[in-house]
């Protein structure tokens, strides 16, 4: 036999919850070994007898095992998989027992946590980094079986941003690069120098942005990076920031601005982005309202594909807001999180291009997109003049990430698969926004939103949460629009007035998932907008 006994772990999977099921795989292991209830040595089951049972892929088990593997909890022994024989679990007390509120659990689901999560800190292994949750925001109501009309429950199809895993992930060359990594002897400081090589060639040949290696950190993504970059600046400037962010925009950042004791100043967008003409010189005064005296130390923006709208900021805008950032003293902070997944057309130069006196522009990139939200990896390039000070923080916090994770990387990238396995991500994005657009054409009141790239969709209509409530009730999850806005069109905002081309009301929905549960999905929504008349 395989095992020495037959194992039937207290592993489940919620496939309403927006979190990847190997994700979720990879967290209840990592919990039940905190827990005590899995000890050094035990054995798990075989990828394909829990693919069985829980009736997903092997492919999806396996790579949650590689995941495990490479972060130190799990080995290969004598033909099993086990919990590592050295591994000391970390005693911890049983936790109290407190209700939550419906809105607690949102915000917990949008952050990436909940039942069967526990804080890094907590865990064996505490260098490993926290998954990223997916661009997505709060999620509305409690996931879960979808209930029609008549009461009958069905399957629940979860098309909202970051819900799915990224399924052409799972190949040998991408469990290879885990387990060679994980099996290498001399990781050390070569594992982050090597990713940082890599990093250095893909940023100069992708992006434009010429750093040496040892000018770029490694991150665990773009909220790591933030938050980094916010706490080096707020020391420097020795009292809390005013940070711009996009109105509407991605909401975890603006929760980082205000997590690490800053102010967020939404600041309205356009069909291009951020309109370097709208910012104030003045101070968000606390009422709604901006006050006359200093303008916001830092622009936090998504100028390649702006999140969710996705207009993309044309060059001489680009050029118009680094001139204003350098007139005012400010920091711009390019969110380029999914600049790798454009497929209509060239990428314009990152501001991070643009900003030849390295001075003014600090670039943060993820892998989440391409790789999928389990992989919490990223990079950062800042100024000059702050660069000593994040290395000198970093350095002090120590690094979220794995060396092992960063090594697998390293050997993905440096092998060629990478470039690969994105080529394909981009092909198939492009298919899936092809399929939405076909899907919902023709209906009065709906369009879906053009946009050149990425791995979501913005899909207007005049009657939002109309819509969210009928798909939910017929089994369809997905996002809200107006979940992405601070102040809405009419409210107070910087840069208000007019409204942007885009609607304020829509639907978000993810590409991430499968080719027939996208068709299955679009299907249903079509239904709904056709009987609402376009609302």
């Amino acid at each position: 036999m395989r095992h020495p006994r037959e194992i039937d772990l207290p592993l489940t999977l919620d496939r309403a919850s927006g979190v990847p099921l190997g994700e979720q795989l990879v967290r209840q292991v990592r919990e039940l070994v905190a827990r005590g209830v899995l000890h050094p040595g035990d054995p798990l089951p075989s990828s394909r007898a829990l693919a069985v049972r829980l009736g997903i892929s092997r492919g999806t088990v396996t790579a949650a095992w590689d995941v495990l593997n490479g972060e130190g909890y799990l080995v290969a022994d004598r033909g099993a998989t086990r919990i590592t024989p050295s591994l000391t679990p970390v005693a911890r007390p049983a936790p109290s027992v407190r209700t939550t509120s419906p809105g607690e659990r949102r915000n917990a689901a949008a952050r990436g946590e909940g039942p069967g999560t526990t804080s890094p800190a907590s865990l064996p292994g505490a260098s490993a980094g926290r998954a990223s949750a997916g661009r997505a925001p709060a999620r509305l109501g409690a996931a879960g079986p979808a209930r029609s009309r008549s009461g009958q429950t069905g399957p629940v199809v979860d098309l909202r941003p970051g819900a799915g895993p990224v399924v052409a992930l799972d190949t040998p060359a991408w469990r290879g690069a885990w387990r060679d990594a994980a099996g290498a002897t001399a990781l050390g400081e070569s594992a982050e120098t090597s990713l940082r090589g890599h990093l250095s060639d893909h940023l100069r040949l992708n992006r434009g942005i010429i750093r040496a290696p040892d000018e770029i950190l490694v991150t665990a993504g773009v909220r790591d990076g933030l938050q980094l970059v916010l706490r080096v600046l707020g020391a420097a400037r020795r009292r809390p920031l005013r940070v711009a962010v996009e109105n509407p925009g991605y909401p975890a950042l603006r929760r980082v601005v205000e997590a690490t004791g800053h102010t967020a100043l939404p600041v309205r967008v356009d069909q291009h982005g951020l309109d370097p003409a709208v910012l104030p010189a003045g101070r968000w005064g606390g009422a709604g309202r901006w006050d006359v005296a200093a303008p916001p130390d830092v622009l936090v923006v998504t100028p390649g594909h702006q999140y969710p709208l996705g207009g993309t900021m044309p060059v001489d805008r680009r050029v118009e807001l680094l001139g204003w950032a350098r007139e005012h003293g400010a920091v711009v902070v390019e969110d380029d999180y999914d600049s790798e997944l454009r497929h209509t057309g060239q990428p314009l130069p990152a501001l991070g291009a643009l900003d030849t006196a390295a001075d003014t522009v600090v670039t943060l990139g993820s892998f989440s997109k391409v790789l999928g939200g389990s992989v919490a990896l990223g990079h950062l390039v800042a100024p000059a003049p702050l660069l000593p000070g994040l290395l000198a923080t970093r350095a002090d916090l120590g690094s979220p990430v794995s060396l092992v994770g960063q090594d697998a990387l390293a050997r993905f990238m440096g092998s060629g698969e990478f470039q690969r396995h994105t080529a394909r991500m981009r092909r198939s994005f492009r298919r899936r926004r092809s399929l939405v657009s076909a899907a919902l054409a023709g209906i009065p009141g709906v369009a879906v939103v053009p946009m050149a790239g990425g791995a979501h969709a913005v899909v207007e209509v005049a009657d939002e949460s109309r819509v969210l409530a009928l798909a939910r009730e017929r089994g369809v999850l997905v996002s809200g629009l107006r979940e992405y806005w601070t102040a809405r069109p009419g409210e107070d905002s910087a840069g208000g007035g007019a409204a942007s081309s885009s609607s304020a009301e829509g639907l978000v929905l993810g590409l991430t998932a499968s080719d027939e549960d996208l068709t299955r999905g679009t299907a249903v929504l079509r239904r709904i907008l056709r009987e609402a008349g376009g609302s």
